[in-house]
């Protein structure tokens, strides 16, 4: 990472897929005293449904993403499912730390610990645990994105990423949206002060 920014500080939220962090790191994202600006990942999955390139994800091919694996360009990446890549390119974090602004990431659970890891006294990571393993699987099937299979794979992948939440610095339990957003506001705020 350039060393001519000033880093602002990095905000983590990881959580099993239908957790409801999308929705909690939007709202966050809306509250101007927070000055958040969204980190695009980029991935090599295919878009979903009115996703748009640059906003919602920076979509590469598999080749492209392999290359800037080599190329040394991202923050953290992984490999979710095979030949399905995630990652946070340092350009992505610099772009918006030139803007002044605090980073705030929705990602998997092993690239917000890698963050933390990297970058452990500038970073808040934040667990968004669901009610439940059944709540889970109700809400991702009310998506109505993906066929039942994806679903029990990520149903699978939950319980394993639940393991990991005592290794984030605050775990908030979505089970009333309302209070879940406040927690996370009050846990952001806290930080960033």
């Amino acid at each position: 990472m350039s060393s001519k920014l000033t880093p602002g500080k990095l905000i983590v939220f990881s959580a099993p897929s239908g957790s409801g962090k999308t929705t909690i790191v939007r709202h966050l994202l809306a509250q101007e005293d927070l000055n958040l600006e969204f980190s695009v990942s980029a991935t090599s999955r295919e878009k979903r449904g009115s996703e748009i390139d640059s906003k919602d994800y920076y979509f590469l091919s598999v080749d492209e993403f392999k290359q800037h694996i080599k190329s040394d360009d991202f923050l953290e990446w992984e490999e979710v499912y095979r030949d399905n890549f995630y990652g946070t390119l340092k350009a992505e974090v610099e772009r918006i730390w030139a803007l002044g602004k605090h980073v705030i990431f929705d990602i998997d659970v092993s690239g917000g610990l890698r963050i933390k890891r990297n970058f452990p006294q500038s970073t808040l990571a934040v667990f968004v645990k669901p009610p439940s393993i059944d709540e889970l699987k109700i809400r991702l099937k009310k998506r109505q994105t993906e066929t039942q299979d994806k679903i029990n794979m990520r149903v699978a992948k939950a319980s394993a990423e639940l393991a990991t939440a005592p290794l984030f610095d605050c775990i908030i339990e979505n089970n009333v949206l309302d209070v879940a957003l406040k927690e996370a506001y009050d846990n952001v705020s806290k930080f960033l002060n």
